[in-house]
């Protein structure tokens, strides 16, 4: 059973990879949601799937789950940082005159 999640947890540890990165750069990137989304949409999917596989290898290590609070706090940090950077990368700070060069 262990392998099935540690399995899982490399599956949902990749997919978070070019959600997160697309987004927090500011593209558009293929969710599936069928067309590609925005990046505020990438960042959240990818810290979702980040989150989704730290739980399976937590599982899968048999560590106690006193460590959700800390974990969930962690995950809104990521969130709140994958958001400034969306923010500030974004086509449409681009567009308005704030390009980076």
């Amino acid at each position: 059973m262990s392998y099935i999640l540690f399995f899982l947890f490399g599956l949902f540890a990749a997919n978070g990879v070019p959600h997160f990165v697309k987004g927090i750069t500011g593209e558009k990137h293929m969710t599936p949601f069928g067309k590609p989304s925005s990046a505020q949409v990438n960042v959240i999917w990818g810290v979702l799937s980040f989150y989704i596989a730290f739980w399976l290898f937590t599982w899968a290590s048999g560590y106690e789950y006193s460590i959700f609070p800390a974990s969930l706090a962690a995950a809104g940090g990521v969130l709140v940082i994958g958001s400034l950077c969306t923010r500030l990368w974004s086509d449409d700070d681009q567009a308005r005159g704030h390009e980076i060069r």
